[in-house]
């Protein structure tokens, strides 16, 4: 985004941006320049085996 924020909208939609980058796909060094997003998959799946998508959706009954 260029230019001045004129509405809470700007705020909200740069913040999300941000985080989502912070969260999702900046390098990080501590994790062997890997996005974070990708260090947390690879973890669970070594230690987890692959996530069935369908059962992680699912709520207790």
């Amino acid at each position: 985004m260029t230019g001045p924020l004129k509405t809470l909208a700007d705020v909200e939609k740069l913040t999300f941006d941000w985080l989502d980058w912070y969260n999702n796909r900046r390098l990080h060094s501590a994790l062997g320049n890997m996005p974070p997003e990708e260090y947390e998959r690879n973890y669970y799946a070594e230690t987890n085996g692959p996530i069935n998508v369908e059962a992680a959706n699912k709520t207790a009954a």
